[in-house]
């Protein structure tokens, strides 16, 4: 363990202290004396007004729990439970007309529509990855994966039949979206240039290459008859590229397991690396030590002879925590541990400077901004908060006002309800608002645990809310300005491996209006971005621009069961699928603290989970407990028999740790009881405080392992 070393008051871990004075403060020449007495006084200011604003969080929910527990199950009134909750202030009066006034926004944000990718910052490898996901190969996403309606490509080397299918739906897609005057793309023999139907549409070349554009998005046809794809095609294309993930949100909160001053070093680390450039990962793959590096830009001569240079890496947010954790990494004056999220929002913004400096050897936004996505606010104060932090962390750095840019995920209840009112708490600095059914429903539930029992978790998804609340999150966008200056989000297609059902139904993202969804893979994001070049979203936004908002009314209904008695069977299913998924997932963060990952489902299909997920299934579990749905013997059955199903979907891991008949030695399987059984008492249904918690004696016991060997 690292000692601690008093930094003006602040008593602060001493390998984080020490990244920070000489690798994030010494190259930007700010005087470490200074920023800490700075961040001192920050803290001293806002972390009481942090612990003020989570104190209302639970008087709220105390007071939505009694009105519930008062009606004892009565049917309830929506005009009668609006007033409700217009008294005690959990909704606010919809803000005047108003419109966002962002500025320096980069182009990817704000002018164009695309795949976006979330990716967890302690993997290098993964981060890099995501980061590189700017451009993909459309050939390999379609030869590798279901999306193609081809039969699979056969074991032993490259199937030619599988690859004639790919490139006869390289070039469909090309006819359908880069049309030739008379002629078709399967016809072109590769000589001189090929006659589009919109001139307007060819944006480059170089040798080997040429460059089209439609929708504002990129495709690069590649010319090498070298190849063995190559050199069999009538036109010598050997691959389609795709200008893909636009965006990518490198995530230090939902899908990591940090804990404590080594996690958060470790994540911080990863950031400054991306931000200067000089981030590299080495790892094996089929025998062979690989090295991963941030791809460089590309360029190309325009038809007027300019030289085009367009980025080669996706642009970059970066996700703080949100207001309730606390990390031990920095203790106040008092002991107590630091806000997290205050924690994140100085030092991942001093880190970001290097990039708004030019410090580093590429360039993430060209425009000077500094992007951070702020999770898990609930309503206009919380947002209000964070706009206070950030100007609070831009005058501490010396940064002009809203550099530091928000993005909003608009995941929670008493957020979704006041939307207008959280874009306008942040109204100059906003350049992001997010829909995201799993913490939604997390806190759907929660919020209104005493109302009564929930409708199942998969019925949930056909809920009135949840239509509600996707549509009114585009349409309030729209409404205060956020077409042309940020993204209107929309979530995850958690299956990487069922692509064909992706470009089935994720072409819904850009038709709603939304200009980028979540994808959880770059691969996945190759496939996406053709979704955008079928659909103009900006024109889309037009149109939805002039539709009515849906009412609270809609939104606020609550998805109860009403009477509905399920047999022993449907409520064992229920039960199996929460604690399976619940399981599957908490044995990897306890264990051996991986926060997102593909976790086999209980029919074993591959499904990137992380937190979000883990909240909907404890919290619909401790819902079902709560009520009489049922009982503490069926939950603990449920998962005790799904833990030995999770140890066999793992048996190949040798990293794994049985959980079946190690109940009381296995902190993982202890952590999944206590997020089901206490789960009505978790601050709004989260699952963070038990999760640090667990994994924290978990590093312990580790340590102590470790010294005895």
């Amino acid at each position: 363990m690292n000692g601690r070393i008093e930094r003006s008051g602040l008593q602060v871990d001493v390998a984080l202290a020490t990244f920070i004075d000489s690798e994030v403060l010494g190259p930007l020449g700010l005087d470490a004396t200074v920023f800490w007495q700075g961040f001192a006084a920050l803290v001293t200011h806002h972390a009481p007004v942090n612990r003020m604003l989570l104190d209302k969080r639970d008087a709220l929910q105390a007071l939505i729990d009694s009105w519930h527990h008062e009606r004892k199950g009565k049917p309830i009134d929506m005009g009668e439970y609006r007033a409700f909750l217009t008294d005690i202030g959990y909704l606010v009066p919809e803000p005047d007309d108003f419109t966002i006034g962002t500025h320096n926004v980069d182009r990817e944000i704000a002018g164009m529509a695309g795949p976006q990718l979330v990716v967890p910052v302690l993997n290098d490898r993964f981060v890099l990855n995501a980061a590189n996901a700017r451009w993909g190969s459309l050939y390999d996403a379609w030869y590798g994966t279901d999306a193609l309606d081809a039969p699979p490509a056969r074991p032993g080397g490259y199937d030619s039949e599988r690859g004639a299918a790919v490139v006869r739906a390289g070039r469909a897609f090309l006819d359908l979206t880069f049309p030739l005057d008379g002629s078709s793309w399967a016809d072109w023999d590769g000589a001189g240039l090929p006659a589009l139907c919109n001139g307007d549409q060819f944006a480059g070349q170089k040798p080997g290459s040429i460059l089209l554009c439609n929708n504002g998005l990129h495709v690069e046809i590649v010319l090498d008859r070298s190849t063995p794809v190559g050199s069999a095609d009538k036109a010598g294309i050997s691959d389609i590229i795709m200008e893909s993930a636009l965006t990518a949100i490198v995530d230090l909160e939902d899908s990591v397991a940090a804990v404590d001053a080594e996690d958060k070093l470790l994540a911080y680390r990863n950031w400054l690396g991306l931000m200067r450039g000089d981030l590299v990962a080495s790892f094996q793959k089929g025998g062979k030590t690989l090295t991963r590096t941030l791809e460089a830009d590309r360029t190309w001569t325009t038809p007027n002879g300019e030289t085009l240079t367009l980025p080669g890496r996706s642009l970059l947010f970066v996700r703080n925590v949100g207001h309730l954790m606390t990390n031990p990494a920095i203790l106040l004056a008092d002991g107590s541990e630091i806000p997290e999220g205050i924690m994140d929002a100085v030092i991942t913004s001093a880190i970001g400077m290097h990039d708004v400096k030019g410090l580093g050897t590429v360039s993430n936004s060209r425009t000077g901004s500094i992007y951070i996505v702020k999770p898990k606010m609930h309503g206009p104060e919380e947002a209000a908060f964070t706009n206070d932090l950030f100007n609070a962390v831009e005058d501490l750095l010396g940064l002009d006002r809203h550099t530091v840019k928000v993005g909003v995920m608009d995941e929670e209840r008493r957020t979704s309800a006041n939307l207008a009112a959280c874009i306008q708490a942040v109204r100059d600095r906003i350049v992001f608002i997010n829909t995201g059914f799993l913490d939604r429903t997390g806190d759907e539930i929660h919020t209104s645990m005493q109302a009564g029992a929930m409708i199942r978790k998969g019925a949930i998804k056909g809920s009135g809310w949840i239509a509600a609340y996707e549509k009114r999150n585009v349409c309030i966008g729209l409404a205060h300005g956020l077409s042309g200056k940020a993204q209107i989000g929309k979530g995850m297609w958690a299956a990487p491996d069922m692509m064909h059902d992706m470009m089935q139904q994720k072409i819904a993202h850009p038709r709603t209006g939304a200009n980028t969804a979540w994808v959880p893979s770059p691969t996945a994001a190759t496939l996406h971005a053709m979704h955008y070049h079928q659909v103009n979203v900006f024109e889309v936004q037009e149109a939805v621009a002039q539709e009515q908002t849906p009412g609270l009314d809609a939104l606020l209904a609550i998805p109860l069961a009403e009477g509905t008695n399920w047999s022993e069977a449907e409520v064992r299913e229920e039960l199996d699928n929460n604690a399976q998924g619940l399981l599957g997932y908490v044995v990897r963060w306890i264990d051996q603290g991986v926060g997102c990952s593909k976790v086999p489902d209980i029919n074993d299909v591959g499904l990137m989970e992380d937190r979000a997920t883990l909240r909907i299934s404890s919290q619909h579990m401790a819902n079902w407990l709560l009520h009489g749905v049922a009982t503490n013997d069926q939950v603990m059955d449920s998962l005790k028999r799904m833990a030995a199903k999770v140890d066999a979907q793992n048996a190949g891991d040798p990293l794994y740790e049985p959980m079946a008949g190690n109940w009381e030695e296995s902190y993982a399987f202890r952590a999944a009881c206590d997020l089901v059984f206490n789960g009505e008492d978790q601050p709004n249904g989260y699952t963070e405080p038990l999760l640090h918690a667990w994994r924290r004696k978990k590093k312990t016991a580790m340590a102590k392992v470790a010294e005895l060997a």
